[in-house]
């Protein structure tokens, strides 16, 4: 991480004015993504942003950059990661939405709320979606299922979470987990297995209830 020390005194780094850019947007939207604000919450000069970033739209630019990388980005790797059976492969997809590492439910939200504001967003989120269906319909297709079907499921599958988003719904984590057997069973049309189950519920930390396998 670039850090810069000037005679006046620390100009912060990218990163810095990036993570503060990222809470002011997950707090109040993107209208609130404005250099001078940024400047006061980090206790730093207005002219020191300059030193990273050319103007405010660049900073715009790299928070979408953080967004298509973290969020579009694992659920295709996680839709290609190994797996013995198609349902593994749905409990692979299924940690993007336990692992804040690996999907950021709320920079989701906030993003599509500025979609909302403008078009060019709304192409970004767009192609987002394309990419991330694309990627869950080959991970059906890898599995067996031809084309059509495969993209219906994949589409039930995306839809049903991004709708979870949009509603801002919330479930505890033993409900949720609790109902995640049944819709990876509703999703691809297998039962996980007791073994795959448990290693999906090792990775989370969670202690399943008895039956839960």
């Amino acid at each position: 991480m670039e850090q810069v020390l000037s005679d006046s005194g620390w100009r912060g780094s990218p990163d810095v004015w990036l993570e503060a850019a990222y809470d002011s947007f997950l707090e109040s939207g993107v209208d609130a993504v404005k250099i001078l604000p940024l400047a006061k919450k980090l206790g730093l000069s207005r002219t020191s942003f300059y030193w990273f970033f050319k103007d405010r739209e660049e900073l715009l630019s790299a928070l979408l950059v953080r967004w298509r990388e973290k969020n579009t980005g694992n659920i295709v790797k996680r839709s290609e990661a190994y797996a013995e059976s198609l349902a593994e492969a749905m409990l692979n997809v299924f940690d993007c939405w336990l692992d804040y590492e690996l999907f950021d439910s709320k920079f989701e939200f906030a993003i599509r709320s500025w979609a909302i504001q403008s078009e060019e967003i709304q192409e970004e989120v767009q192609q987002a979606d394309r990419l991330r269906l694309e990627a869950l319909k080959r991970m059906f297709m890898r599995f067996g299922y031809e084309e059509v079907a495969a993209d219906v499921r994949a589409r039930t599958t995306y839809l049903v979470q991004i709708g979870y988003i949009s509603m801002q719904s919330r479930e505890d984590i033993a409900t949720r987990m609790k109902r995640i057997p049944h819709y990876i069973a509703i999703y691809t049309g297998e039962v996980p297995q007791p073994r795959e189950l448990a290693r999906f519920f090792s990775r989370h930390g969670h202690v399943p209830e008895p039956g839960d396998l």
